[in-house]
Order: C-alpha cells, then sequence, then structure tokens
C-alpha cells in the first residue's frame, strides 16, 4: 500500500516495473578513491562500511552466486518476485572500466534480474562511463544512486568527503542527460549543520533532475574517526531524539518536490557498532510514528 503523505520508494518502482521487485545486495570488491589514496585516505569521517553492508562477496568473483543465493531466500515467498542487482558497498563506478561493465552484465544476465542499482560518489562518473552503463542495461531500468551527503561544501570539507556540491550537480544532470535514473542520499545532523542548512539541502535537491532520494540520521558509529572526535569531545552536532527528528522530517515532505520519491528516513546500524542515537525503535516503528505525525500536521493544516 502506498504511503499516504508523500512519494514512497514502492510507488516509484511500481512506475517501471510490472511485478513486485526486490533488491538483493552485490558487493562487487570495489574500494573507494577517498581511502585507496586516488583523492585521499581515511576515508569520511562517519563511514564505517560494515554498518551497512552484509557479509557478501569481497571480489566480485561470486556474483552470480550471491543473487542466486537472494532469490532463493525470496522466491518461497514471492514466487512472482522480480529481482534488482544492488551494488551498494563502497564505489561501484571506481576501478577499470572493462571490469565495471563486465560486473554489471554477469548481474543482469542472472535469470530473474530485471534492473541495476548502482551505489557511487558523483565524482566517480563521467558522461562516457554512464553512456556505457546506458548500454549495458540494454533497456532494463538502472538506477544511480549518489552518495551526495550534503549540498554545503563546508560539512563535506568537515567530514573529509573530498568531493563538492557542484560534483552533485554535474553528476545528476550528466545521468539525467544519459537517460539513467537517479537517486541521491543525504545524511541529516552532520556536524556543523543546524536546521536552516539542511532545509537549504531539501530547497537545492528540488532544483535537480532528480527521481528519488534517501535521507537518514547521523550515527555515530564505532571504529569510525568521528566516533574518537565524539568521544573527545571534538566535534557538535544535533543529538535528535525521535520526537525532534520526525519534526525535521515532517518539513521535509512539506518542502521536497512531490514527484520525488522517498526511500527512507531512518538507517539502522548493527547494535554492536551504533554508539548515538539509541532510539530502540525499528524502521517500520519509526515509519508509523511519522505517518501519525503527518496525519496530525495535515490535519492540523501545517
Amino acid at each position: 500500500m502506498s504511503n499516504p503523505y508523500y512519494r514512497d520508494y514502492a510507488q516509484w518502482l511500481s512506475t517501471l516495473f510490472e511485478s513486485k521487485v526486490q533488491k538483493i545486495t552485490v558487493d562487487a570488491g570495489f574500494s573507494c578513491p577517498n581511502r585507496d589514496g586516488t583523492i585521499g585516505r581515511g576515508g569520511c569521517t562517519y563511514c564505517n562500511n560494515a554498518s551497512f553492508s552484509p557479509d557478501t562477496s569481497a571480489d566480485g568473483e561470486d556474483i552470480e552466486a550471491r543473487l542466486e543465493a537472494g532469490k532463493r531466500f525470496f522466491a518461497g515467498k514471492y514466487p512472482a518476485m522480480r529481482y534488482l542487482a544492488y551494488f551498494q558497498s563502497y564505489t561501484n563506478t571506481h576501478g577499470p572500466r572493462e571490469k565495471l561493465l563486465d560486473f554489471y552484465r554477469r548481474a543482469l544476465a542472472v535469470d530473474g534480474v530485471a534492473g541495476l542499482i548502482i551505489g557511487t560518489r558523483p565524482d566517480c562518473v563521467d558522461a562516457s562511463l554512464l553512456a556505457d552503463i546506458k548500454a549495458v542495461g540494454n533497456g532494463r531500468p538502472v538506477i544511480m544512486e549518489y552518495g551526495a551527503e550534503s549540498s554545503h561544501d563546508t560539512t563535506l570539507q568537515a567530514v573529509n568527503r573530498c568531493h563538492s556540491w557542484a560534483d552533485t550537480v554535474r553528476a545528476v544532470e550528466m545521468t539525467a542527460d544519459a537517460g539513467l535514473h537517479c537517486g541521491l542520499h543525504f545524511i541529516l545532523g552532520l556536524p556543523g549543520e543546524d536546521r536552516p542548512m539542511m532545509l537549504q539541502t531539501v530547497d537545492r535537491l528540488n532544483m535537480l533532475p532528480v527521481e528519488t532520494v534517501k535521507f537518514h540520521q547521523l550515527q555515530i558509529i564505532r571504529g569510525t574517526r568521528l566516533a574518537q572526535q565524539y568521544q573527545k569531545g571534538e566535534t557538535e552536532f544535533i543529538r535528535f531524539t525521535p520526537e525532534s527528528y520526525i519534526d525535521l522530517c515532517v518539513e521535509i515532505i512539506g518542502r521536497l518536490r512531490p514527484d520525488i520519491a522517498i526511500e527512507r528516513f531512518v538507517s539502522q546500524s548493527p547494535a554492536e557498532l551504533l554508539i548515538e542515537p539509541r532510539w530502540g525503535l525499528k524502521n517500520y516503528q519509526f515509519v508509523n510514528l511519522l505517518n501519525r505525525a503527518l496525519a496530525t500536521s495535515r490535519a492540523s493544516g501545517r
């Protein structure tokens, strides 16, 4: 059932596929240019890839096996399911071009795979690569998902992101020109950002040819530089409660261009890695609270 208060991701996917589709995460074994020295070392201050990546391939050699295992997992419940190969971990356009394209082709060759989602950075694509990806798709949907994180260069510098908002704008425009689908990812509450800055990011997002967006709250994860800064008292950021974060989300929804599909507002890192915030809410519980707040907001005419 679609969300009555905003366009959700499932609604949007239904415009691309006739049947239900499910993501299956594939780790192609790529690194990140902000870790391997291409543009920097150490990575983003908040990043511990283990916090969002399941146990998958380390070298891309078992792409087919991973997809087949995912298909078996879902097939019992949803026999008519189709699948999206989701290249999620690290930067999935950072590597030799023919190797990249070979991985995408192999994923699309698996029976039942109806399209691709390619997670990457906005500074790791160019028009030629996007054209090649479009050709590999051969008519099947390909969604480029860029980690933008913020529209404020001061924030991006503070978290050692090593790209600019201009890079994001350029990547989105090239992606639209190539005829590929485009989504952006943002983290709400990064160090140094206040509410007006986060809302300004939404305004800037609205100006781009973007189809989907992911938001989530800043999480302090063990094993990151941000965790070290936090424990030493070296960084300041908004400490959201569930109530204050929901209030921000309600305002974002009222501000966001209505044709942009929202995939999520929260992320849930493994408990053993998470330092803060520890809200004790499952994702579906948060969505229920958010929907109640949206219903109240609508009823009051906010």
